[in-house]
């Protein structure tokens, strides 16, 4: 086991986006006119993609620690301001490029997923929100699991069982689960099975995606006639409990999901999908390359 400095670790995750980049992310961009950006676009992906990785939640703090310690890797780093507005005209092509590693990796081919929601809170429970972003957007929901009144989102989720985001949508916080779920199930092949939590119960709903080839499992409600045997509950309890681990994760690092310091819904969107991002390369890296973000090592890559 080996350390890893801040810079070597820049390095990788750069070569690892421009090659992406040169090879895939231009041809998105194609038709896209004005002079180009002095401060390249793989850089601005890059320090997006590493926020997750440096402990400064603030985004203004993040940048201006970069610039202080690492302007030789970036020599022409624009200003928070700057920042912030490509991040967010690259949130597409960060997606694109998370499904890029999925698809090459064959993470995407599995026979079994777990699928839940989560709350995403983005302005205080009684605070006025006629005049933030999110108004005529957010709504007020409550996750029954926390006993949580909140305003703002869900993020529903479909990883792979263990725990590696696949799929993923954000919806105003009084969405029915089973209609905000509808859209991820249907990018399923047929023959897979997902294992949910109460909150996708319904027997015509989970009927017909059955006849599409897409088998969901969930655990039923205490006042409900018909239970689950207990043996297969546990066996649903023990699976569940690996995207319990995955929201755990969301929640770390420089920016949780649930205070993202998002002030628009376009901002709250690129800081959602760079952090589910962020997840995804963090276990590239410690797969395919041995590197440990967490603690900043390298272990040997059986």
């Amino acid at each position: 086991m080996t350390s890893i400095t801040i810079t070597d670790l820049l390095t990788i995750i750069f070569v690892l986006v421009d090659d992406w980049y040169q090879a895939c992310g231009r041809k998105l961009l194609n038709g896209k006119v004005g002079k180009k950006p002095v401060f390249k676009d793989s850089e601005v992906i890059t320090l997006m993609l590493a926020h997750d990785f440096i402990p400064y939640p603030a985004e203004t703090q993040y940048v201006e620690f970069i610039r202080a310690n690492y302007l030789a890797l970036f020599p022409k780093l624009v200003d928070q301001s700057q920042f912030n507005r490509r991040a967010r005209a690259l949130r597409l092509l960060v997606e694109h490029l998370r499904r890029f590693w999925i698809v090459q990796k064959g993470w995407h081919l599995q026979s079994d997923y777990l699928l839940d929601t989560k709350p995403v809170p983005v302005v205080g429970y009684k605070r006025l929100k006629s005049h933030s972003d999110f108004a005529g957007n957010a709504e007020y929901g409550r996750c029954a699991s926390r006993n949580l009144k909140y305003f703002g989102y869900k993020l529903v989720l479909l990883t792979s069982v263990d725990g590696l985001p696949c799929y993923f949508e954000l919806v105003p916080a009084n969405t029915d689960e089973r209609l905000a779920a509808d859209e991820i199930l249907g990018r399923l092949p047929a023959g897979v099975d997902v294992w949910s939590d109460k909150g996708f119960i319904g027997a015509d709903w989970q009927a017909a995606w059955h006849a599409q080839g897409v088998r969901l499992w969930s655990a039923k409600r205490a006042n409900q006639h018909a239970q689950n045997p207990s043996a297969f509950d546990r066996l649903l309890n023990s699976v569940r409990e690996r995207i319990e681990t995955t929201y755990d994760q969301l929640k770390e690092g420089g920016r949780s999901v649930e205070h993202t310091l998002a002030k628009t819904v376009d901002g709250l969107c690129t800081r959602i999908a760079t952090k589910i991002a962020s997840l995804t390369l963090r276990r590239f890296l410690k797969t395919f390359l041995g590197i440990d973000v967490l603690t900043y090592t390298i272990n040997p890559v059986d």
